[in-house]
């Protein structure tokens, strides 16, 4: 038995340079054995299972194996798959510099592997050296976060509107990444069905028939759950010629008012800009003329203000865009609005007037001008009857003004005399008695009457 397992571990080793090394172990065993055999002890065997670790690349592992009873014996680390002894008892075999073993009181064997590679990953033998031998086998995976193949991967594009589009993104890693598709900017990826979605999976993301809309910056994005989660950002450029927008195409201005036109250019590549009058000429900036362009992405937006408009820019402007890929132009027909003329308002202004002057008003109205009828003895009037009611009222204006009109006085006098040379006072004294209370009467009908009309030609005014 002892020469068989002797024989095993020259062929595990196959290096006639780890000679000496499998003699050391040849001895190790033999005197583990002789050391058994002698004790006729129960022998070591294992309180637990090895526990499988997963480990990401780069870190260190750690493989616990549990042993009761170990006495004189000996434990040892080997590689599975390759049959490679990597430890013995506290002995490093292997060349490999990233291992190594510690123990716990001879009870837990601790595998060390620094700085774990893929190629790490496997079983791994705890293994007792008795008769017959005792193992246990713990397993190490080594997960590998995403990394994109750049050279399975597409680049930046850029495509004529319309036409077909393939975008790929290949990665690899531990367990095999996923691939989803977003735009940088969150908005919405258009199919080419019409449908709208936020994420696209899958190695190949296809778009049919592309449009200015989905111009913009795909990010290729690949996860397995081992962090870090990587991506690839893939510009995808849509090149079409360019498309003017206005929305309003009849403008009307007044002769002296500032006035702006306005349009909207869609263009890529970049366009070259600009405004020109009916005659076809090239409007430059100045004191009467400002051209501003506002740039979003592959949008213009176009702006001719008019400082004053006079006659003379009364016509149609023409914005003008124009790129590699063609060109185009939209009109704006500016019309004149006639200035409305304003009319100067009339005011009225009512005097107002005292008491006085409304009864010297009143007290004009009342005196008749003096008539000669036919008769030599007689003066009538056609709101008074004979001369009395015209002294009566003189008489009356003096009772109230304290003053009396000369002219209009002198007027009657004469007249009177012409008719007839002599007054009688009987006739006056009894005409003025009749008269009084018919003129105080008529007097208060007449201030009545005036101030209503003053009333009213206030209002109206």
């Amino acid at each position: 038995m002892f020469s068989e397992r002797v024989k095993r571990v020259l062929e595990t080793i196959g290096n006639r340079s780890r000679f000496f090394t499998t003699v050391f172990l040849v001895s190790t065993f033999a005197a583990s054995v002789w050391t058994d055999n002698s004790t006729g002890s129960e022998g070591p065997s294992f309180t637990v299972p090895i526990t499988n670790v997963t480990i990401p690349l780069g870190r260190e592992a750690v493989l616990a194996c549990v042993v009761a009873n170990l006495s004189a014996f000996k434990v040892a680390w080997l590689r599975v798959d390759t049959q490679t002894i990597l430890t013995i008892a506290n002995h490093v075999i292997t060349k490999n510099h990233r291992i190594g073993v510690t123990h716990t009181e001879r009870k837990t064997w601790h595998l060390h592997i620094r700085d774990v590679s893929e190629s790490d990953r496997g079983a791994y033998m705890c293994q007792i050296n008795t008769d017959p031998m005792k193992s246990q086998t713990g397993y190490l995976d080594v997960v590998v976060p995403p990394d994109i193949l750049d050279y399975m991967t597409s680049t930046d594009m850029i495509v004529r509107e319309g036409s077909n589009v393939t975008l790929r993104c290949a990665a690899k890693g531990s367990p095999t990444p996923n691939i989803t598709w977003r735009r940088e900017d969150g908005e919405t990826i258009l199919l080419g069905n019409g449908e709208e979605v936020r994420i696209v999976e899958g190695f190949i993301f296809n778009i049919t028939k592309i449009n200015r809309l989905q111009m913009g910056a795909y990010l290729c994005i690949a996860s397995n759950g081992i962090p870090p989660t990587v991506s690839k950002r893939i510009m995808l450029t849509v090149q079409f010629s360019p498309m003017i927008s206005i929305q309003n195409q009849l403008v009307g201005a007044q002769e002296g008012q500032r006035m702006t036109l306005e349009c909207n250019s869609e263009a890529f590549p970049k366009s070259i800009n600009y405004w020109t009058k009916e005659n076809n000429e090239i409007i430059k900036n100045g004191e009467k003329y400002n051209q501003t362009f506002s740039y979003n992405e592959y949008k213009v937006h176009m702006k001719l203000t008019i400082s004053s408009v006079e006659m003379s820019d009364y016509g149609t402007y023409k914005c003008i865009s124009k790129n590699s890929l063609g060109e185009t132009d939209g009109s704006i027909k500016l019309y004149h609005i006639p200035t409305p003329t304003t009319q100067p308002r009339t005011t009225t202004t009512t005097p107002t007037s005292t008491s006085e002057e409304v009864e010297n008003i009143q007290n004009s109205r009342q005196r008749p001008e003096p008539s000669v009828e036919p008769s030599p003895h007689q003066i009538t009037d056609s709101s008074l009857p004979n001369i009395g009611r015209t002294d009566d009222i003189r008489l009356h204006g003096r009772a109230n003004s304290g003053s009396y009109n000369d002219g209009e006085n002198a007027v009657v006098t004469k007249g009177r005399k012409s008719i007839d040379g002599e007054v009688r006072p009987r006739r006056i004294d009894n005409t003025a008695q009749s008269m009084s209370s018919r003129g105080s009467s008529l007097n208060f009908l007449v201030q009545s009457t005036a101030a209503i009309c003053i009333i009213l030609l206030s209002a109206l005014s």
